[in-house]
C-alpha cells in the first residue's frame, strides 16, 4: 500500500524543483506566479471532478465548515510565505527551514493524537519518524547555511503553516473525495489571490505558463497521495514515507546535475530509508 506515497514523494521531488526553477525568474512576480500554479491546479482537476465528486453531508455541517475555512487561511499563509521565501534567497541556505515542514506535521499530528480521534500514537510508528526526521535535520544543518533572514524565517513560518494545514485537513478529510477536498480549496485559494493580488499573467512566455501548468499536475499527483496516504494509512506513517522525496532529490542532483552528494546526505538517506522500512515491518 505504500507504492502511492511513494509516488507522491517523486511528485514532491520533482515539483520542488520545478517550482524553484520558476520562482527564481526575474520576469514573473509572487502574485503572477500564485495566481498561476492555483489557476493550474483547478483546470487539471476539472476534467476529473465529475467523476470524484463527493461530499458528505456532515461537511457541512458548521464546525466542519470552519475547520475547511482554517485549512483555507492556512493554505494562503503558507503559500506566500513559501513563495515569498524561494523568490529572496538562495535554495540551499533555505533547506533547514523546509526540512522542518514533516517535523512540524508529526509534532502537530502528536498532540492532536490527544484531542481527536484518528492520529497515531503508536511508538513503532512515531519513534521511527521522530529519527527520519532527526536524521533530515542532521544532512540540511550547516552552521554557515543558518542565517536568520526574513526570507529563512519566512521558509519556516511557511513549513509550520503547511503543517498546520495538512495536520487540520485530516480532521475533515473522510467527508470528502481527496480531490473534490483539493479542488474547492484550490478553487478558494484562486479566489482570494484574484481578488487580493489580481495581477496580470499576459506578459508570461507560453514556456513559462505550460512549466506552471507541469508544476500544477505534479502538486495535484502529490496531494492525491497525500491525502490517500492520511486516510488509509495515517498522518504520521505518511510523512515518515514522504521524507524519500529529499532522497530522490539528493538523487536526482546527483543524476542530473552531476552534484556531488557529502556524506551527511548518504548517512540520512540510509537511515530514512532503514526507518520507513521498519515502521512498515514492525
Amino acid at each position: 500500500m505504500i507504492y502511492i506515497p511513494i509516488l507522491g514523494a517523486i511528485a514532491l521531488a520533482g515539483g520542488t524543483i520545478l517550482q524553484r526553477f520558476v520562482l527564481k525568474k526575474k520576469d514573473i512576480s509572487i502574485k503572477q506566479y500564485s495566481l498561476m500554479e492555483f489557476l493550474a491546479i483547478v483546470l487539471i482537476i476539472i476534467p476529473f471532478i465529475y467523476f470524484f465528486w463527493k461530499v458528505d453531508s456532515v461537511a457541512l455541517q458548521i464546525k466542519n465548515i470552519i475547520i475547511f475555512g482554517l485549512v483555507i487561511v492556512f493554505s494562503v499563509i503558507a503559500n506566500v510565505l513559501v513563495y515569498y521565501s524561494v523568490k529572496g534567497e538562495k535554495v540551499s541556505n533555505l533547506e533547514p527551514a523546509k526540512v522542518l515542514e514533516p517535523l512540524f506535521v508529526i509534532l502537530l499530528a502528536i498532540i492532536f493524537s490527544f484531542f481527536f480521534p484518528g492520529f497515531e500514537k503508536n511508538p513503532k510508528v512515531v519513534i521511527p519518524a521522530i529519527i527520519s526526521v532527526a536524521a533530515l535535520l542532521f544532512a540540511h544543518i550547516k552552521r554557515h547555511h543558518l542565517n536568520f533572514n526574513k526570507y529563512f524565517v519566512a521558509a519556516i513560518l511557511g513549513s509550520l503553516f503547511f503543517g498546520l494545514e495538512l495536520v487540520t485537513s485530516k480532521l475533515i478529510l473522510e467527508y470528502y473525495n481527496p480531490m473534490t477536498f483539493y479542488f474547492i480549496r484550490g478553487v478558494f485559494v484562486l479566489l482570494f489571490f484574484l481578488i487580493i493580488f489580481h495581477p496580470n499573467i499576459k506578459n508570461q512566455t507560453r514556456k513559462t505558463k505550460l512549466t506552471v501548468l507541469c508544476i500544477g499536475a505534479i502538486w495535484v499527483l502529490y496531494r492525491m497521495a497525500v491525502y490517500w496516504g492520511y486516510l488509509k494509512l495515517g498522518v504520521i506513517s505518511t510523512t515518515m514515507i514522504f521524507l524519500l522525496g529529499p532522497v530522490l532529490v539528493y538523487l536526482f542532483a546527483y543524476t542530473f546535475l552531476k552534484e556531488k552528494l557529502n556524506w551527511k546526505n548518504i548517512v540520512a538517506s540510509i537511515v530514512i530509508v532503514a526507518c520507513i522500512i521498519y515502521a512498515n515491518l514492525a
